[in-house]
């Protein structure tokens, strides 16, 4: 099965290097026409290019990582700065996922024949835009990716609370309509067309949804979360929604390797977690090397002990003043702080998950401890735990798997055994750290519960003081591309002519 998805994966690159050499009588002619490309191509095409962020964008307003190098074109949300370098990096998925799944279902629309293959086009297609919402708020939905099919080059905006009502159809109704004797869907790099993983997978996301009305909404939130449950949730980590590389394509948003490593550092605040709990996972994901700005040429010192996070809230220019700096603060050209563990889950071959058994088992034990579905919330919790532990075998690097011994003493830490008390606290920061390597859920789900605790990032920018960035920026490209509909959106959402609340603005879900 790994040589047919090799080969969709070489296809699918392959499409993307013709795709810009066509002339101008050609301009006319649709590029996807099922009598051209079978339509599980553009689906394979839309799994293996699908953005997911930056570590300088989530994944730096959780606290997870940081560009510590102010240097105008990385001033982002380091430095509570809005800038439009990582504004518009998922934005991007308009100009292939999307409109490859709108064509691909547009395609196939009445043929009851593949009916598998649009439901999972479908079900791909409302994770994208749950992405796009929890990102931004307001974006185009219903007419986006429709420029060729309806000439429609500048699409409105829609509502982002109404965009989640109709994701919450789409799920539902795409997953009823999977059947296990239906079509084969072979051009699938998830799960090879298994229909049983693709209805958890989608009772999952549909869980991830409904928990995140638990401010907002937490009636409808209950309802969403023991419908997901009663569906048919991910039973083990089988079921983890991952996509994974090869030599000829590897994992995009780990490409901060090959770009000055030296700028790039592990936050203080998941160090700290990490030494707290005496956390295994910590050797996957940071380490000390002997010179930052040559870290590919040997693995880094990964002991626990001697890892340092950089501090929130300062810079290259100031971190020696920070409280417990270490002497020297420089080591080389770079600094003398934790970075990237570039052998493990930042090299270019490590795998990227969007949807997990751990995720889910950690979001059923907040529903069971606020009884919205049955279940013990403690053995839940458990269960989330090793699930995050054990998708750390899929590294390379050649760490190994987090052993079974280790996952019990983490799991009896004073810091991290359960208690009813502190249930929510205790479940959301693990969820926090189960989702360093897929940073937009971590931020999310920071922004849904408010755990953990985090202290916001002092440094005055173009964020008021006092707040953590709770919304990303719409790319500038919007204002000139599509200006009327982009006018109308910001109006929509709140935001100021001035710019002054463009990052503080919250999407529809996130409530104080």
């Amino acid at each position: 099965m790994k040589t047919i998805r090799n080969i969709i994966i070489t296809c699918c690159v392959f499409m993307g290097l013709t795709a810009c050499d066509k002339g101008f009588e050609e301009l006319n002619i649709n590029p996807y026409a099922i009598n051209e490309l079978d339509a599980s191509f553009l689906f394979a095409e839309s799994q293996r290019t699908v953005s997911f962020g930056s570590w300088e964008g989530e994944a730096t307003i959780v606290q997870y990582f940081q560009n510590a190098y102010d240097l105008g074109a990385t001033s982002g949300f380091q430095f509570n700065e809005n800038n439009n370098n990582f504004n518009g990096i998922r934005w991007g998925n308009y100009g292939g996922p999307i409109k490859n799944l709108v064509q691909g279902l547009h395609n196939l629309d009445g043929d009851p024949t593949r009916t598998n293959l649009i439901s999972m086009m479908r079900i791909w297609k409302a994770l994208i835009f749950m992405n796009l919402v929890d990102t931004h708020g307001d974006v185009p939905y219903s007419e986006a990716g429709r420029a060729y099919l309806d000439l429609i080059y500048t699409p409105a905006y829609d509502d982002d609370a109404a965009i989640y009502e109709d994701l919450y159809t789409e799920i539902t109704q795409a997953s009823a309509a999977l059947n296990p004797a239906g079509d084969i869907v072979t051009a699938d790099l998830i799960y090879d067309g298994n229909i049983t993983k693709w209805k958890r997978m989608a009772n999952s996301l549909l869980l991830r949804l409904g928990m995140r009305y638990s401010k907002l909404n937490p009636t409808r939130a209950a309802q969403i979360a023991l419908e997901a449950f009663n569906g048919g949730v991910m039973q083990t980590n089988a079921d983890d929604c991952v996509l994974f590389y090869n030599s000829l394509y590897t994992n995009p948003m780990n490409g901060i390797s090959g770009n000055n490593p030296r700028y790039y550092y592990m936050e203080k605040p998941l160090i700290d977690q990490f030494q707290l709990t005496n956390d295994p996972r910590s050797k996957y994901t940071t380490g000390m090397y002997p010179v930052p700005n040559t870290v590919l040429n040997a693995p880094p010192d990964v002991t626990l002990s001697a890892q340092r996070g950089f501090p929130v809230g300062y810079s290259d220019a100031n971190v020696a003043t920070s409280p417990g700096a270490p002497v020297p603060v420089t080591k080389g050209s770079g600094l003398n702080f934790s970075q990237p563990n570039y052998f493990a889950m930042f090299a270019l071959l490590a795998p990227r998950f969007y949807i997990t058994n751990s995720q889910t088992k950690l979001l059923l034990a907040e529903a069971a401890f606020r009884n919205w579905i049955p279940g013990n919330a403690q053995a839940l919790y458990e269960e989330g735990i090793r699930a995050s532990m054990g998708q750390y075998a899929l590294y390379p690097g050649g760490y190994g798997a987090i052993s079974v011994p280790d996952q019990d003493a983490y799991i009896a830490d004073a810091d991290v055994a359960y208690n009813a008390t502190d249930a929510l606290r205790l479940i959301n920061t693990q969820y926090w750290v189960s989702n360093v390597n897929n940073p937009l859920e971590g931020w999310s789900n920071f922004r849904r519960s408010g755990l953990p605790a985090l202290t916001p990032n002092p440094i005055v920018g173009d964020l008021p003081a006092g707040g953590f960035v709770r919304r990303i920026p719409y790319p500038t490209e919007e204002s000139g591309t599509n200006p009327d509909s982009y006018a109308a959106a910001r109006t929509a959402m709140g935001i100021a002519a001035d710019n002054s609340n463009d990052m503080s603005v919250r999407v529809f879900w996130d409530i104080p």
